[in-house]
């Protein structure tokens, strides 16, 4: 018997923590592996089986793909649009939040159409439900207790918080967001700031009925506008303040795209829930303890490119990260989108020139990419509670041979 392979999760939890049902031992026998058979031999592969190497010769590859055709062959025929139908509908159906884990904040997290819940430490609960921030006066919690909250729920995401790492954004089931902050990066106590997606239909037609697009013909206009864009494969940048539903709008504009289309999302921490049959998603990974296995969105996007996407979409460019994606989009991948932080219209040449500044690119630079890239741009406002798409533009170069836009 050969020495045990013990495989425990790669993300940075202390020992203790890691239940023993977490670990799995496997023991691969010393004789599992031929000697004879060569590692480098081209037609050895490994057996999903046994865990061994086995030679396959032409005739076994042969007998293989005959084997395999005839196992193909057997297969129930499905139609093509009952499958994408079928898909649809599982993503639909899976969009009801289980929201148990979040414990004490569970029946508030439950109630209809709240969207963000914040602990401050010992001094309350205050959630958004769609009409501004409200104050809690029934719930509490003590400081020992909120921090022992915090704690497991980043452990229930994957990851650890502690004085070492005191600021932790982790993913739970159903595309819930947390974030904590622990003492004394934080004066006031540990903080919880939770963004619960919707389980509601928030596809482009719900949006519009609910007002984000105006009312009466303007918000018909704008609906048959958006539309003409998705399906003309015009590459979108969504802008906004943060809760303004830049996340929301851009799930709801991909919902739109064909059926026989693949899209690829990108995101620090995945948060888009796209109703389309074919979506993959890759989330960014923090370093762990030790300052290694970080994976950024700027390698993710490199990945996704290899990945044949037909739209590839960014769900937040924060970083350096916008030379590739503007690299991305004007090498023949149109359709993609991406949303970027911004006060208003006007704002949003600055920012990309920032961003594009940390990524070692000119204002000219990220001008003239960002001129062929991005074909329209929609600015989102929050205000009293109230989300609407506040105005549309379009990028050009100004006589400086810099970003400017142009309201449409």
């Amino acid at each position: 018997m050969g020495q045990p392979f013990v495989a425990v999760p790669s993300y940075a939890v202390p020992a203790s923590t890691v239940p023993v049902s977490a670990v799995r031992s496997y023991a691969v026998p010393a004789s599992a592996v031929p000697s004879s058979t060569a590692v480098d031999d081209p037609w050895a592969v490994r057996s999903n089986t046994s865990h061994s190497i086995v030679a396959r010769s032409p005739a076994n590859s042969a007998r293989h793909r005959t084997a395999t055709t005839d196992a193909v062959g057997a297969m129930p025929q499905v139609d093509a649009a009952s499958a994408v139908s079928a898909a649809v509908s599982a993503v639909v159906s899976s969009e009801r939040l289980n929201v148990r884990a979040l414990g004490p904040l569970a029946d508030y997290a439950s109630a209809p159409n709240t969207t963000d819940l914040f602990v401050n430490g010992d001094s309350g609960l205050w959630i958004d439900a769609g009409h501004g921030l409200v104050f809690v006066p029934a719930w509490h919690l003590g400081e020992a207790e909120v921090r022992e909250l915090a704690v497991r729920l980043i452990a229930l995401g994957g990851r650890h918080i502690d004085e070492a790492s005191p600021c932790v954004d982790v993913r739970l089931a159903d595309g819930i967001r947390v974030h904590a902050v622990l003492p004394p990066i934080s004066s006031t106590g540990t903080l919880l700031s939770i963004r619960l997606p919707h389980a509601a239909d928030r596809s482009l037609s719900a949006l519009a009925g609910a007002g984000l697009f105006g009312v009466g013909e303007e918000s018909a206009a704008r609906l048959n506008r958006l539309r003409a864009a998705v399906h003309g494969r015009q590459n979108l940048l969504i802008t906004g303040a943060a809760g303004s539903g830049k996340t929301t709008l851009l799930a709801a504009l991909l919902g739109e795209a064909p059926a026989d289309e693949r899209i690829v999302a990108i995101e620090d921490v995945a948060e888009l829930r796209i109703r389309h049959p074919h979506v993959v998603a890759l989330e960014a990974r923090q370093a762990n303890l030790e300052g290694a296995g970080r994976i950024g969105l700027e390698a993710l996007l490199r990945e996704a490119l290899r990945m044949r996407p037909d739209r590839l979409v960014l769900g937040e460019c924060r970083g350096s990260e916008i030379r590739e994606l503007l690299a991305a989009l004007n090498t023949g991948h149109d359709g993609g989108a991406g949303t970027l932080h911004a006060n208003s219209l006007e704002d949003v040449p600055a920012r990309l020139e920032a961003l594009g500044s940390l990524a070692g690119m000119s204002a000219s630079a990220v001008a003239r990419q960002t001129v062929s890239a991005i074909g329209l741009v929609l600015h989102l406002e929050r205000t009293d509670g109230v989300r609407r798409l506040d105005a549309v533009g379009r990028f050009a170069l100004d006589g400086r041979d810099r970003l400017s836009i142009e309201a449409i």
